[in-house]
């Protein structure tokens, strides 16, 4: 919208006058604004009315390098990027990125690069966790903010946090709908429910917008999720095996530079320059891009054995007790036998827990019939405080070896 000259749109049967609405901070936002013909013969007059676009409906359609407001006589809610990509240096960039992803660099540049050239490429859940301050998480958030930000301030859900509260879980979730990052500064999921949601929602091609008093309504969802956390060991519930996320501890900052972000939104049409004609270094290998060995680190490593099921844990400090006790490379059982033991140890758990680990997180088969079988059972008249006990039953089998493969 260029100077005071107002400009009204229809999209549909609906008019809107796109007018700047000023924010908290100084600045200033567009904004659709339902309108009505009347109004606007009020105040132009019935002969002179303003130049009205009309549109068959809204699309979203994300791009940075070939964008279009009109496409197929759709409005593209989606907006164009203010910077201009042109030729240059971009150092304090190149320094955030070195320290933001360390060893990663280049998976990092290709995350960057993606996320520019290819919006609606799925890409992990991007999680930057540090116990210390002065980091630089906020500041990364910040840059994505300042590079993918639009003149209407659309493109970015942005957080101050997501807890286990009705903000992440609230039925009326339209503000994610057309966005390309949802970033959140402090996250704590703790309920499994919440880091289920999360998942399904990195991955998923299309989504079910509800706004309050509006029906539901299915849209393409192409979101990116980049959330930082205090929290090193449990910040979300991530299982064993999870390829979702990709995972950095953050080491602080070795200096405090005040102007550092203004730096650093200096040096972005550089940097979109260079994003254009870099060549990627990684090639597709999952529905999220990377091959997930690619993306594991030690601090995903970290939260998925804080995330281990507390039965599972307390099971293999119990079968590995008795393989060193017995001096033997396997144990036999079936669940009612380690009841007891875990018991003793003071362990409470239920039957069914105990089946859920062998049979769903070990996915151990039991023998096809009732067998005899050798297991354990306490007996402190022994030194190695276990007797052996012959029982029939259809029994699971661990060995030393599967033990050692958990890491736990």
């Amino acid at each position: 919208m260029e100077g005071n000259k107002e400009e009204y749109i229809r999209v549909g049967t609906c008019l809107y006058k796109i007018a700047q609405q000023p924010l908290a901070n100084g600045t200033c936002t567009l904004r659709r604004i339902p309108w009505s013909f009347g109004t606007i013969r009020q105040d132009y007059g019935k002969n002179n009315t303003p130049p009205i676009r009309k549109y068959d409906g809204f699309c979203t359609v994300p791009s940075h390098t070939d964008y279009h407001k009109e496409i197929g006589g759709f409005y593209n809610l989606y907006e164009p990027i203010d910077h201009i990509p042109s030729e240059g240096e971009f150092p304090d960039i190149m320094k955030l990125m070195h320290h933001i992803f360390g060893e990663q660099y280049e998976l990092g540049m290709d995350y960057m690069q993606l996320l520019y050239a290819k919006p609606t490429q799925k890409l992990p859940i991007l999680l930057l966790v540090s116990e210390e301050r002065n980091t630089g998480k906020t500041t990364f958030l910040n840059f994505l903010k300042a590079v993918f930000e639009d003149r209407r301030q659309r493109q970015m859900c942005i957080r101050d946090s997501f807890n286990t509260n009705e903000d992440f879980r609230s039925q009326f979730n339209a503000d994610w709908a057309g966005k390309l990052l949802i970033v959140v500064d402090e996250v704590l999921l703790c309920r499994r429910e919440d880091s289920e949601r999360l998942k399904n929602l990195s991955t998923a091609q299309t989504y079910k917008v509800e706004a309050k008093g509006k029906d539901r309504q299915e849209v393409n969802f192409f979101a990116k999720f980049v959330l930082c956390s205090n929290n090193e060991l449990f910040p979300v519930i991530i299982d064993t095996g999870e390829t979702r996320y990709w995972v950095r501890k953050i080491m602080p900052l070795e200096s405090d530079d005040t102007n550092f972000l203004q730096k650093l939104k200096a040096q972005i049409p550089a940097f979109l320059y260079y994003l254009q004609h870099r060549a990627l270094y990684s090639t597709k290998e999952s529905r999220m891009w990377f091959n997930p060995t690619l993306i594991h680190t030690d601090a995903l490593e970290r939260i998925m054995q804080c995330n281990r099921n507390h039965t599972e844990i307390d099971l293999v400090e119990l079968l590995r007790s008795i393989m060193e006790c017995q001096k033997v490379d396997k144990v036999s059982f079936i669940p009612q036998d380690l009841l007891p033991l875990l018991s003793i140890n003071g362990v409470k758990v239920e039957l069914w827990h105990i089946r859920k680990v062998v049979k769903e997180l070990w996915s151990l088969k039991p023998a096809p019939n009732a067998l005899s079988y050798t297991t354990y059972q306490y007996d402190y008249s022994k030194p190695t405080k276990f007797g052996a006990v012959s029982r029939v039953g259809r029994y699971y089998t661990v060995t030393k070896e599967f033990i050692e493969s958990l890491n736990i």
